[in-house]
């Protein structure tokens, strides 16, 4: 069976329609794949001859592989091709409509303290490239930013009078983050002098974080950035990017921010996402019930 063309029509209604990143199709990519090699070794020649018991073989052989929130965004996949099928009128329903994703352990973020934090930018700053990598993970943490959102920020995007930056989000989705104090005045000086001085290639002109060669950041490079400046201030646990947009979350939480102001500022598009740095904060909460409630 050839689903070449199939699998090429579905990534063009994803780019187009559903305006989806580059990383997203790539997953949905991989996932079909995976499920093309599945339909090889069975017996079924049309796709809108697929039944649920098919698919339910392939989850299963599937789960021997992968953990159970990569099966869930298998079966979401699929769930996605298979609307796209009907609606081309190539399937006349969807096989995968009535398969359950499975139940999947919410896992607590982990998160750094503010000390940690501050011992990661320090050694961050005595780097080659100190007073970029400073700001970078101080813009990275103040504004709770995904790696993306970084090595993306372009300088016309940002507004020192407002003390804002318009963030490129999930789904080239828009939205306003509020720059810090310590992260506007970081950002100022790097772009005004250090980055005033780099060269930078044509694609990058408005492009704020740039590599030696004056091109983007690759999402591995700011990975090593970040990994290595950790290892220096002596954190043992492995931390990634994301940890940093975790511990922002928390950190306002553990101060008294609202929760929706929490997820405008990260991007959720479901408050569900944002609710799990309430489990996080805990431990914060009966500490700050036994300080001052007066049935202490």
């Amino acid at each position: 069976m050839n689903l070449t063309t199939y699998f090429k029509d579905f990534e063009n209604f994803l780019k187009l329609e559903r305006n989806l990143s580059k990383n997203t199709i790539q997953s949905y990519r991989s996932d079909l794949k995976k499920f093309e090699v599945f339909l090889l070794k069975t017996n079924v020649k049309e796709l809108k001859y697929l039944n649920p018991e098919i698919v339910r073989e392939f989850l299963y052989e599937q789960s021997k592989k992968v953990t159970g929130k990569t099966q869930g965004r298998i079966i979401s996949t699929l769930r996605s091709f298979y609307n796209f099928l009907v609606l081309e009128k190539i399937a006349e329903n969807n096989p995968i409509e009535d398969i359950d994703y499975p139940k999947i352990e919410s896992k607590v973020p982990f998160v750094l303290s503010t000390n940690e934090i501050d011992k990661i930018i320090l050694q961050a700053s005595l780097t080659k490239f100190g007073t970029r990598n400073q700001t970078m993970i101080e813009v990275m943490y103040s504004c709770g930013l995904r790696v993306s959102e970084v090595i993306e920020m372009k300088i016309s995007n940002i507004f020192f009078d407002e003390s804002l930056i318009k963030v490129l989000g999930k789904g080239k989705k828009e939205r306003f983050v509020p720059l810090s104090g310590i992260a506007k005045k970081l950002l100022y000086n790097y772009i005004e002098f250090e980055r005033k001085e780099s060269k930078f290639d044509k694609q990058s002109v408005d492009i704020v974080f740039l590599n030696n060669r004056g091109g983007k950041l690759s999402r591995i490079m700011l990975y090593n950035i970040i990994n290595d400046a950790a290892l220096a201030a002596e954190i043992t646990s492995k931390i990634s990017p994301h940890t940093l947009r975790h511990s922002f979350a928390t950190h306002l939480i553990e101060n008294g921010a609202d929760i929706i102001s929490i997820q405008k500022m990260m991007g959720h598009e479901n408050i569900v996402t944002t609710e799990k740095y309430l489990s996080v904060n805990k431990k914060h909460l009966v500490e700050t019930l036994i300080k001052y409630h007066p049935r202490k």
